[in-house]
């Protein structure tokens, strides 16, 4: 049986690429001007965002016998992914929908099964690396402080969601780095990949705690990383 869903493991433009890529090769589709290869990039998807992507997967394609619904976002609430499950698990004939993510740790089982998985060819390599997480990894003890205290005094829902994503761009980019380590260094970094799946997992809770998060980085990060 073939699937009509699919995870990307990667920063978004990388992913909307590696989907396109499949859509041209499988499907035969145009890419250039077609109407029914809608590409949606998110920072945080919502619940909203969800319904949003349900309703427009529902219709009919526009040109041709397929329609392909690309969702790239930073992060997607468990709320966000729970919407999107009868979509997903059968999205109408011709339907074709691929979800973006930079990791699969705050992934849903439930969503995550009834989707293939598409390689994006991603390497572990420092230009994958987000900008802020180049910062902080390479910051000193007191500048990271002050760049903590700047992610955790946000004054209203937006701005606290939009520092949490920037909390999560840095715990993906050390992850990257510590991978980038082990290629090739051969090891070294096992323990600081394990912490930061633990931390992933509270980090992608409503009421994380993203300053002892971020402040347990900042201590467990090596200097000599990046």
């Amino acid at each position: 049986m073939q699937h009509q869903a699919f995870f990307i493991q990667a920063e978004a433009e990388r992913g909307i690429e590696a989907a396109r890529a499949w859509v041209k090769k499988e499907l035969g589709m145009s890419l250039e001007n077609n109407p029914d290869i809608v590409v949606m990039r998110y920072g945080l998807f919502s619940v909203e965002d969800a319904r949003g992507v349900a309703e427009l997967a529902a219709g009919v394609p526009f040109a041709g016998e397929h329609k392909v619904v690309i969702i790239a976002a930073s992060r997607a609430y468990h709320e966000a992914q729970n919407a999107l499950l009868k979509i997903f698990e059968e999205p109408p004939p011709g339907t074709y929908l691929f979800l973006i993510l930079p990791t699969a740790g705050g992934l849903l089982p439930t969503l995550r099964s009834r989707m293939g998985t598409l390689d994006a060819h991603v390497g572990h390599t420092m230009s994958h690396i987000p900008e802020i997480a180049e910062q902080f990894m390479k910051a000193s003890r007191e500048k990271r402080s002050a760049m903590i205290k700047k992610l955790t005094s946000g004054k209203d829902e937006e701005e606290r969601r939009e520092n949490r994503d920037e909390a999560i761009a840095i715990l993906n980019g050390i992850e990257s780095a510590a991978y980038g380590q082990i290629k090739k260094r051969g090891g070294g970094a096992a323990a600081l990949l394990s912490d930061i799946a633990i931390l992933r997992g509270h980090l992608y809770a409503r009421s994380a705690p993203v300053r002892m998060i971020l402040e347990h980085l900042s201590l467990v990060v090596p200097k000599d990383l990046v």
